[in-house]
């Protein structure tokens, strides 16, 4: 069954039952804006700001986003959920003011799941911290605040944000996949410096195993027990964590998560690990929330690199990285896919935050925009969950007006990438450098 056929099953499931008037498609606003939302949502507009924020003349400054033609500029490959960090009305202010210079497509209400539009989907939002994704995906923002998750992330956000999900993927063909369907924590950076500015939401206390349920795609066996590949299924409520909110100095309580640590042995007191661009000199991961080096999350995949009695080691951003996998509990489940690994000779394969053209896909006198590798390699001999070809483009837009020559151009190259599961965030290969292979 192909993906789009899966999530237009899905989404008849989930919204069987609703009320007769719920039926009818969102009316047009005053500014003659119909939401893009599903039938079952009764979405409303409200525009985010498009304007100058300085002098007239300056075409450079503005905010929230960027106008484009999407798909026909440049292709909708994934969605980026996050968490507002204020409340509601406190997001749709900021993203209507355009010196904040942010902004999101969607923005759900945690009370009752309501969602209110603000960018088009044709258009860019200014959402992801990574230009490329931003390019090419959709933006969601959540009600709530990351560290106190469980408090916002209500049953109404979950089905509306699902119900959300579910039309846009349609819509646009996205496969419904953790390295399609993104957390803000799991977007890559740009280049190796801006690691360390990565966000973490929606955080720990997000339900993912819930949430990809809800999309038709719940995490259940599907390879043989000895697959290399396994997708990460803890039970949420009783798979209790202590983490610990480092941005605020503060203990988070015992609670149940979708985070499962991973330490650098096969032992309960061997360290955590260490995401190589967070601690780039070698020091322990920690047991920050922001610290995703040192966790995987539920219903992320990977590939198994060893297995000792109760715990079982995983690739992940080029090393070995151990997660309890204790007898009668699940933790993980084995699973058909595809994996990405160097080709013969390959000894390290460099990963990008961005899938740009090369230099000479550019036309003459235009300074092109290049991608360079990111801290983490793929090694001989490891695999990565991943495979799916990433759309290999830059989309420039520095002015408000497109008064620049090229100004709201997409600029498409030859090289093909293919988008990894490198680690918590994704990141993109050159489709030259790997082999990808279906196992399972």
């Amino acid at each position: 069954m192909t993906s789009k056929k899966r999530s237009r099953l899905a989404l008849a499931l989930i919204t069987a039952g609703a009320l007769c008037t719920a039926l009818l498609a969102p009316a047009a606003h005053a500014d003659g804006v119909r939401p893009e939302c599903p039938r079952s949502l009764a979405c409303d507009w409200v525009p985010a700001a498009y304007q100058q924020t300085g002098d007239p003349a300056d075409k450079a400054t503005y905010g929230n986003y960027d106008t484009a033609d999407r798909p026909k500029t440049n292709a909708i490959k994934f969605i980026v959920l996050h968490d507002t960090e204020v409340d509601f009305d406190g997001t749709i202010r900021t993203f209507q003011n355009p010196l904040n210079k942010t902004s999101a497509h969607y923005v759900v209400r945690s009370s009752d799941g309501h969602v209110t539009q603000m960018v088009k989907t044709k258009d860019i939002a200014w959402q992801a911290g990574n230009w490329y994704v931003n390019t090419h995906s959709i933006g969601i923002e959540q009600e709530g605040f990351a560290a106190d998750g469980a408090a916002w992330y209500t049953d109404a956000m979950y089905r509306s944000t699902a119900k959300l999900v579910l039309h846009l993927a349609a819509r646009y063909d996205i496969p419904l996949d953790r390295q399609h369907i993104l957390g803000h924590d799991g977007v890559p950076p740009t280049s190796a410096a801006g690691t360390t500015g990565m966000h973490w939401d929606p955080g720990p206390y997000w339900d993912w195993n819930r949430f990809m349920a809800l999309l038709g795609e719940a995490v259940r066996p599907s390879g043989s027990k000895k697959s290399e590949l396994v997708t990460v299924a803890p039970d949420f409520r009783a798979n209790e964590q202590e983490f610990r909110d480092c941005e605020k100095g503060v203990d988070l309580p015992l609670q149940g998560s979708s985070a499962v640590p991973l330490r650098t042995a096969p032992s309960a007191d061997a360290p955590l690990f260490p995401d190589p661009g967070l601690h780039p000199d070698g020091s322990a991961g920690t047991d920050c929330a922001a610290d995703w080096g040192s966790k995987i999350s539920a219903s992320q995949q990977a590939v198994v690199a060893e297995r000792v009695p109760g715990w079982t080691a995983i690739w992940w951003y080029g090393q070995k990285a151990w997660l309890s996998t204790p007898a009668g509990t699940r933790v993980t489940v084995p699973t058909k896919g595809t994996v990405v690994r160097p080709k013969a000779g390959r000894t390290d394969v460099p990963v990008y935050g961005v899938a740009y053209p090369d230099a000479a896909d550019y036309p003459a006198g235009f300074t092109p925009r290049t991608g360079s590798p990111l801290v983490y390699t793929i090694k001989a001999g490891q695999s990565f969950p991943g495979g799916g070809e990433a759309p290999t483009g830059y989309y420039y837009a520095p002015t408000i007006d497109a008064s620049t020559p090229y100004d709201h151009t997409y600029f498409a190259g030859g090289q093909t990438y293919r988008s990894v599961q490198i680690g918590h965030r994704v990141g993109f290969v050159k489709a030259t450098d790997v082999d990808v292979v279906r196992v399972g």
